[in-house]
């Protein structure tokens, strides 16, 4: 059983922690994706594609226009295409951190595109999903090393489970209006982690990340299914302060968590 981004479950924080990143056997399996070399990859393709659908507005809220997507679909495909003729072992992590959420995000682009105009990416029925019945996270969509991999091994057998950086929660977008963005450039090894901290500092800044109102916090659920990837729901606070504005890092300090929640509506302009 997998816990991840469709979960919903009151109860043990433990238990969800404990489940995360799947089973023993799935993540033996994906160790095999270990990046150990300095090989690098040219993302310059999805850099303008990103550069032309993906729309912030005044508030550093990315939207996407999928109907301009879903126009260069063949661009996006060609780009997904190279990127599964590349074997990961050979980049540096840094390289390989890039790579996999590139990978994630481009062809969650192509799901949604595809599908698109469509309301929230847990309409579009692809394999389903734990809890939700509905939805392409569990669905074989890409082939790398000769291995078939779904969005989900990607997010929590791989970057999480072998790359264990809590900011790759910042990268990786599932087309809905509570994920952090898609960022406007693609990531790469040399911008990855730059690139990460200032999608976190835009994503906490912003009420869908983190909303204090009269002294009470509501958090994305994010920090919610995932606490344990920022040192558990007691550190949150501080994981926050790091990259909040000061204003609202005050606001934060002096306030207490009150609960979770997030928007399913796809994150179309």
């Amino acid at each position: 059983m997998q816990i991840d981004r469709r979960t919903f479950i009151t109860g043990s924080a433990s238990l969800v922690a404990a489940i995360a990143v799947g089973p023993t056997s799935a993540r033996a399996a994906m160790s095999g994706f270990r990046p150990k070399g300095n090989a690098k990859v040219d993302h310059a393709a999805y850099n303008t594609l990103l550069k032309a659908h993906v729309k912030p507005d005044a508030e550093r809220y990315n939207r996407v226009d999928y109907r301009g997507v879903k126009s260069n679909l063949p661009a996006l495909r060609s780009y997904i295409s190279a990127l599964q003729a590349v074997d990961p072992t050979s980049l540096s992590r840094n390289e390989a951190h890039a790579y996999w959420i590139n990978l994630y995000n481009a062809k969650t682009l192509e799901v949604v595109a595809e599908a698109f105009p469509v309301t929230s990416i847990k309409k579009i029925n692809l394999g389903g999903s734990f809890l939700f019945g509905a939805g392409p996270w569990t669905a074989k969509l890409v082939t790398i090393n000769g291995t078939e991999l779904s969005l989900d091994e990607i997010e929590h057998e791989i970057v999480r489970a072998l790359l264990r950086d809590p900011m790759s929660h910042y990268g990786l977008n599932c087309a809905s209006y509570s994920c952090p963005n898609l960022a406007t450039s693609a990531f790469t090894g040399a911008n990855v982690d730059a690139l990460l901290r200032q999608n976190a500092i835009d994503y906490i800044n912003h009420p869908r990340g983190v909303s204090v109102v009269k002294g009470r916090i509501t958090a994305s659920r994010i920090y919610s299914w995932y606490a344990g990837d920022f040192g558990g729901k007691g550190k949150l606070k501080h994981h926050w302060s790091l990259f909040a504005n000061p204003h609202k890092a005050a606001d934060i300090a002096a306030a207490s968590i009150s609960g979770y929640d997030y928007d399913w509506s796809i994150n179309a302009v």
